[in-house]
């Protein structure tokens, strides 16, 4: 969901050695009957895909809203739909009720719709673009509060912004489907994987491990659901409970270096790569160890000392500017390097004899695929059985962008002109393309970065007299939706390839998940909105893109006027200190040095510049649960941690449905845990006494 690789599932190891070894997945198949995209978009999956898309709805706003940091959850929304569908068949069968088989195919359509709907939870923008253009952080960030600058925010326009917005890539992309799946065989290793563990859960062997670990699911689940419960009672209010807890010492834990006890973060931990978590720490180490403390110290001569601690005109200018250089320098690098890759292996497809001959006309429209295998005649069949037609996309694209530009100037921005528009509608089939591309080479999707560029072009483009913050966020919004859904979409067309999955039914579970995270994404971070103050740095949920958003767009109209003294440069060097660190990264992968497993992520990096350590600190935690597990019983870490995380994920989150629910209400926790140094604690005791 982020601008990183998606973390590596279990499984997907396994499928290339399959691929390559040429081993036939659909024999165990064979006998198995493929229904129609009609009984694969059954009442009972899409219930099912609803129920768990409000769930992980929650959990990626709350996420969000904390840190940003979103982990990969494909194998939480497969794991749990085979377990719901699963036990209900299971009841049904032994009542003689059972009318159809839960099948593969029905898996894919839950997981598809879920991944799409919490898609929307991440590109809606409503932890970063959206929030950014409300009074609550522009009174946080520059003093650029006139009218035309700010959109108070309200339920029916974020609904109906996503709804002329979020539709738009599915039409985009679909007919590209064949020539990326079948002619180009791009991996997506995410899509693939996901193919991988539900083809697993729904042979006899791999049924048997589904249950396993469905049983460690729950049980971190209800462990972490009851561990956030308890936390509940020891926090009435902001700077009380575990989750503020000074682990080592208080001098650590005023520079937001501490242990907060979140399961959240410690699943999200098990789930990332060594090499995220350590990003992170360093990102942290760098600038509330280092850089913040010496920065401080020239309070009142590089920045007013009047000014207040969250502006950006003073010490918060200097933390997101810094962390905006490092985003905007690693988001360069990889567009740039991403557009080589792919027109150099376009280039390398095109004329390359072999290869064509060898593939064939599948990607023409033909049934024959490479090698006659068992495994692709059988997938390329039904891939290409429920076509969606070529002229109806376009159809529908041209139709969904006319509506939206139409309605986004009129009702909803009126500093976006239609000519904005109709420029954004014309360039994102492109960057669509290369991101849908890139992603199936690499699994990494760029469409965040895409948005931050579209953040300072349109910005620029508009003005700051004329409302250009606004404008900018607003095109940011347009093309971060498209670009995210359409490589989404042919994430899950791969899916679908290698579970036989209608191409049909993958169109319309998307399309269905799209429309509940429409709704719901807003709805969930409403709730959030009006019982948590969110924005507030020091609060639970600081929602960080926001102010980068904000502070992109304010680059954008007002340029380095808008910077502290001094800010310039060093925003400048961290710019170019990203680009490096990349650039080392991709000359040791080119030489083929395993060292470059050990280049920290510049993105990583950034994240904690503005929100301290705490939350990697419990990322670490998790790290070092994987790592000493995986020493203990190497095949059980790989069979049963994804597992346990994505439960530890689940438990936590959602414990904030009923928190926002007594917050709204007016329920307080009974208890204040707070920690005083000694001096602070004896001046309280003496003021009671």
């Amino acid at each position: 969901m982020a601008d990183e690789p998606s973390p590596v599932i279990p499984g997907v190891e396994e499928e290339t050695e399959a691929q390559n070894g040429r081993l036939m997945m659909e024999e165990a198949f064979r006998e198995t009957v493929v229904p129609n995209w009609r009984q694969q978009l059954t009442v009972r999956a899409l219930v099912t895909g609803f129920i768990l898309s409000v769930a992980f709805n929650f959990i990626v706003c709350k996420i969000n809203l904390s840190t940003g940091v979103i982990p990969s959850l494909n194998v939480a929304a497969g794991l749990i739909g085979f377990a719901i569908v699963k036990t209900y068949t299971t009841v049904l069968e032994g009542c003689g009720l059972l009318k159809q088989p839960f099948s593969r195919q029905e898996n894919t359509v839950i997981q598809t719709c879920v991944v799409a709907s919490s898609g929307i939870a991440f590109s809606s923008g409503t932890a970063s673009y959206i929030l950014g253009m409300s009074s609550r952080i522009a009174s946080r960030s520059d003093g650029l509060s006139m009218p035309e600058n700010i959109k108070n925010l309200s339920l029916g326009w974020m609904i109906g912004f996503l709804f002329a917005v979020s539709f738009v890539g599915l039409f985009l992309i679909v007919p590209l489907r064949k020539l990326m799946v079948l002619k180009y065989k791009l991996t997506y290793p995410s899509g693939t994987a996901t193919a991988f563990l539900i083809n697993s859960f729904h042979t006899p062997n791999g049924a048997k491990l589904a249950k396993q670990q469905v049983r460690y699911l729950c049980k971190s689940s209800i462990g972490s659901f009851l561990w956030a419960l308890f936390q509940w009672f020891f926090a009435s209010s902001d700077g009380c409970g575990f989750s503020n807890f000074p682990s080592f010492g208080l001098k650590a834990f005023k520079k937001r270096f501490y242990f907060d006890f979140s399961a959240t973060y410690i699943g999200i931990g098990m789930i990332c790569p060594y090499m995220v978590n350590a990003s992170l720490l360093i990102g942290g180490v760098i600038s509330w160890a280092i850089m913040w403390p010496i920065i401080e110290r020239q309070k009142g001569h590089w920045y007013s000392a009047d000014i207040p601690a969250d502006s950006l005109l003073g010490i918060m200018g200097y933390r997101v500017f810094i962390a905006i250089a490092m985003m905007l320098g690693d988001g360069l690098f990889h567009v740039v390097i991403m557009l080589i890759k792919t027109f150099s292996s376009l280039i390398k497809r095109t004329f390359n004899k072999e290869q064509v001959a060898s593939i064939g006309s599948a990607g023409d429209g033909g049934h024959h695929v490479s090698g006659g295998i068992y495994d692709d005649e059988r997938r390329a069949h039904y891939f290409l059985e429920d076509q969606i037609p070529t002229w109806m996309a376009i159809v529908g694209y041209l139709i969904l962008a006319g509506i939206s530009i139409c309605i986004i100037p009129r009702f909803i921005f009126h500093q976006l002109k239609w000519y904005h528009i109709l420029v954004a509608y014309s360039i994102a089939p492109i960057l669509a393309f290369s991101n849908a591309y890139g992603c199936g080479l690499t699994d990494w999707s760029l469409a965040s970065n895409y948005g931050k560029f579209a953040i300072i072009i349109f910005s620029a483009w508009v003005g700051s007299s004329h409302g250009g913050v606004i404008a900018g966020l607003a095109a940011c919004g347009v093309i971060m939706n498209i670009v995210s859904t359409a490589s989404d979409l042919m994430q899950d067309f791969k899916t679908g390839y290698l579970t036989l999955s209608s191409p049909r039914s993958m169109f319309f579970s998307q399309f269905l998940g799209t429309a509940f995270g429409c709704i719901m994404s807003p709805l969930v971070f409403w709730f959030f909105y009006k019982a948590y103050p969110v924005g507030d740095p020091d609060g639970s949920y600081p929602a960080p893109y926001s102010l980068m958003y904000r502070g992109i767009a304010l680059f954008g109209v007002e340029g380095v006027s808008s910077l502290p003294k001094h800010c310039l440069t060093l925003s400048i060097v961290f710019f170019f200190l990203a680009i490096a660190i990349n650039l080392l990264r991709e000359v040791l992968v080119w030489f083929g040095h395993e060292s470059y497993m050990y280049i920290p992520s510049p993105m990583c990096m950034a994240i904690p510049f503005y929100v301290g350590s705490y939350f990697v600190i419990d990322m670490c935690i998790g790290s070092l649960i994987i790592y000493v597990w995986e020493r203990k019983n190497s095949q059980k870490a790989k069979d049963f941690a994804p597992a346990v995380a994505s439960g530890l994920i689940c438990g936590d989150s959602l414990w904030a449905i009923p928190a926002t629910i007594l917050s709204l209400a007016g329920v307080h926790a009974p208890i204040c845990m707070k920690f005083l140094s000694y001096p602070v604690n004896k001046k309280v005791d003496n003021l009671i006494g």
